[in-house]
């Protein structure tokens, strides 16, 4: 019965999607329209082309004389078909470009929510536990200042630290130049960029996780299994832990977008070799296919993203049905 309104319910958002992701590709298509400048005046100025006939072949080339309207009907109809456009900057496809640069980020990703969830969620649920107490007030002031820490600006006193000062921890990049590149290599290069990345979302989960497990542990079910005389240990885990995670959940569904977001400035601070520093060089020299396609593939990991959190509500509370 659950698997079937599991696969019900992944029918209708997968269904839901497609207007979504039409409407993004279209209002951020028509944005950078608006944008002053195109990749292709920045590409003649660094190969020096000045010839009105060269000039207007690449125009034709790049369909860059079609209307508006129709170059975006042109780019629609190529990502029906998994045409994401050509990069002229790394001299490939758009599809290849972002390829090479996802894993980098996907592993910053996964790694950066994997700590924010851990330390996040066992902060929020020590501090309620020993509400009142010293260790609610170390988990509340840590958690109130890696909120209000700028990611960029705690990433580079990390490196400051640990990288400049006590020598412990490489500057930046993904592997060290010459050492091979291997698993323990990446890393330690990770270390960093997940600890900059991760605790501005640990943060929130610890404040959103205390707060979540004081109310759960006033509900009658749980008072209920305190009065048939189960342990502590086992009330805090069955019970309130398991129901004081939907809101943690939710907010980790609403921001996957963020965290692809921070990874922008977190790559650009650790030279980490993913989508942010391909997109921040796709912005700079005015690559728009690139951008467009970055922000697709945006799209695809905020919906997916959210569907997963639908099945794991379902799973944590079955009652719950999600329409």
């Amino acid at each position: 019965m659950r698997r079937l309104a599991a696969l019900r319910l992944l029918r209708r958002r997968l269904v839901q999607a497609v207007p979504l992701l039409l409407g993004v590709v279209v209002i951020n298509f028509v944005l950078i329209q608006l944008a002053p400048g195109s990749f292709l005046d920045l590409m003649t100025a660094e190969n020096q082309v000045s010839d009105p006939a060269t000039v207007a072949l690449l125009r034709k080339t790049y369909g860059l004389d079609d209307p508006v309207w129709l170059q975006l009907l042109k780019y629609i109809w190529a990502l029906l078909h998994l045409d994401f456009g050509f990069s002229y900057r790394q001299n490939m496809p758009v599809i290849d470009a972002i390829a090479v640069h996802l894993p980098a980020t996907l592993l910053l990703m996964i790694s950066s929510i994997t700590l924010a969830l851990v330390v996040g969620v066992a902060a929020g649920v020590v501090a309620s536990v020993k509400v009142r107490t010293v260790w609610d007030s170390v988990v509340s002031i840590a958690a109130m200042f890696f909120f209000a820490a700028p990611s960029f600006w705690l990433g580079i006193m990390l490196i400051v630290l640990f990288a400049v000062k006590l020598g412990w921890m490489p500057v930046g990049g993904m592997t060290t130049i010459g050492g091979g590149g291997g698993v323990l290599d990446i890393l330690h290069h990770l270390i960093l960029p997940t600890l900059a990345l991760g605790l501005f979302y640990a943060a929130i989960y610890a404040r959103v996780m205390r707060s979540s497990m004081l109310e759960v542990a006033q509900l009658d079910f749980v008072r209920t299994a305190r009065a048939k005389g189960l342990s502590r240990a086992r009330v805090t885990i069955s019970h309130v832990l398991r129901n004081a995670l939907l809101p943690v959940v939710t907010i980790l569904g609403v921001q996957m977008g963020t965290v692809l977001a921070g990874s922008v400035v977190i790559e650009s601070v650790f030279s980490w070799p993913g989508i942010g520093s391909l997109l921040f060089d796709s912005v700079s020299s005015r690559n728009y296919p690139v951008v467009l396609g970055i922000m697709v593939l945006g799209s695809l990991v905020v919906i997916a993203a959210n569907i997963a959190v639908d099945l794991v509500y379902m799973w944590l509370d079955p009652r719950i049905e999600i329409r």
